[in-house]
């Protein structure tokens, strides 16, 4: 895949870049592990300081690096703008509690004098230079992310973005150079795909963490469980989204639109699978077709667009294989299901409802990446359990009850990394986020994030000698 800026409004080539060659990426790995060694060292309040000079810089940058991302990738600018500053938000949360999150630990004072020690602390030390190779459905907030508590724990990033969002990926690099960080500490490898092997392989790299799709997940995993690598993996969901029937309906329904088209319908914790209760089906449904049947599909730069072009021609024929394969089986159309005829040029998709979804069809199994909902009939919570578990992935979850005992049912019975009740899925930094099952595995945010590229060290101090 080239790299590239293609509108995918317009499907317009913008600009073209030239990839890294072997000599340049040997400087850039060169400069990582040369920075690593001095950054390492440096003292939590100059790290401090430094993430949050990156965070008032990109939240003055916030309306061009919005513009840039939906001019790359298609969504809507009003969700840039969001975008960029839950970006903010999340550099200056890491900056207030990154310290404290760190801090050495000391276990029990009689543990500590039955090892036969005078003193024990357990430190969170840096591992070095983590490769991050990230997706372009969110294109800032996955890096930063990534790199908010990289940074904070004392690595450095090495950042291999996707190729059609080479803008706002060479506009991190330049954030983290403004605001004062060193030569070398978060920098972005313009390469393809075929360069991530040999940089994960090079034993300056300590790390990788990937968002994507499941068989580029496979491929890191493999390659860094070759080399005794440490990965954490995002590799997105088919989430459910269960109303039962004592939800308030008329946010279930509302919040259900919101959740499912989201970034263009192009997210990992997007619902994809409604499930709903048959006592209240049928006014579900009724609400759900009507409010996405009036979405309002264009130019993803006018700020009254709520869907906007996916981000690729493939990523299109992707979706429209899997609805035309539901369709082919029996699947019921209850709206969309192709082209908009307004929007001939670009890479758009109607929002679509498929109804009497079975087994056999692929989006059953598959994630759906755009703005395309299946719904479920079940007769009882044990139907609704079973089949939102009915999946290989298992990344997160929205339930709409009022009932506390089938909120208790369905915390300890859902598979998933995250279960939310009566809202939808949103990641935030001081929460955990991640998945289980073919979603991936390790944790981002949070201080489980921050302390997933750690060398977890223990410090044992035996008692002195007498003299």
């Amino acid at each position: 895949m080239p790299i590239a800026t293609v509108n995918p409004t317009t499907g317009e080539t913008l600009k073209t870049f030239d990839g890294l060659g072997r000599a340049e990426i040997e400087d850039r790995l060169a400069r990582a592990s040369a920075a690593f060694l001095q950054y390492r060292t440096t003292g939590f309040p100059r790290r401090v300081e430094l993430m949050r000079a990156a965070a008032d810089l990109l939240e003055a940058d916030r309306d061009d690096i919005a513009r840039t991302m939906t001019v790359e990738m298609g969504k809507p600018v009003t969700q840039s703008r969001a975008e960029a500053a839950k970006c903010v938000k999340a550099m200056r949360w890491y900056a207030g509690h990154a310290e404290e999150l760190l801090a050495d630990e000391r276990p029990a004072r009689a543990d500590i004098e039955d090892s036969g020690a005078a003193d024990t602390v357990v430190r969170y030390r840096p591992l070095g230079p983590v490769l991050a190779v990230m997706p372009w459905n969110f294109p800032l907030w996955q890096v930063v992310r990534f790199a908010a508590p990289t940074l904070l724990a004392g690595n450095v990033g090495l950042l291999k973005h996707a190729s059609n969002v080479p803008q706002t990926a060479l506009y991190l690099e330049d954030l983290f150079r403004r605001a004062g960080y060193p030569e070398g500490c978060f920098q972005t490898l313009l390469v393809g795909s075929d360069a991530i092997a040999d940089i994960l392989r090079d034993p300056r790299v300590a790390a990788a963490t990937l968002t994507g799709s499941e068989p580029a997940g496979r491929s890191v995993a493999s390659i860094a469980g070759d080399v005794i690598k440490k990965t954490v993996l995002e590799l997105g969901g088919s989430d459910p989204y269960l109303v039962l029937p004592s939800a308030d309906l008329d946010k279930a329904v509302a919040t259900a639109v919101t959740a499912r088209v989201q970034n263009n319908g192009q997210s990992c914790i997007a619902a994809k699978r409604f499930i709903v209760h048959d006592r209240v089906y049928d006014t579900f449904v009724a609400g759900f077709v009507q409010r996405m049947s009036a979405l309002a599909v264009g130019d993803p730069l006018e700020g009254t667009t709520e869907v906007g072009p996916l981000s690729s021609e493939q990523g299109r024929r992707d979706l429209e294989e899997l609805v035309d394969d539901a369709r082919g089986r029996g699947a019921t159309v209850l709206c969309g299901g192709g082209r908009p005829e307004a929007h001939p040029a670009g890479w758009f998709y109607e929002p679509t409802v498929l109804a009497d979804i079975t087994p056999d069809m692929r989006i059953h199994h598959e994630e759906a990446f755009g703005p395309v909902a299946t719904l479920y009939r079940v007769p009882d919570l044990d139907e609704a359990v079973r089949l939102a578990n009915d999946t290989p992935f298992g990344l997160s979850s929205n339930v709409w009850t009022r009932d506390d005992a089938e909120q208790q049912r369905c915390a300890r019975d859902l598979e998933a990394g995250c279960v939310y009740f009566n809202g939808m899925t949103a990641s935030h930094p001081a929460f955990p986020f991640g998945g289980v099952k073919r979603s991936g595995y390790g944790r981002e945010l949070s201080g489980h994030g921050l302390r997933e590229f750690c060398n977890v060290t223990t410090i044992w101090h035996g008692a002195p000698s007498g003299g």
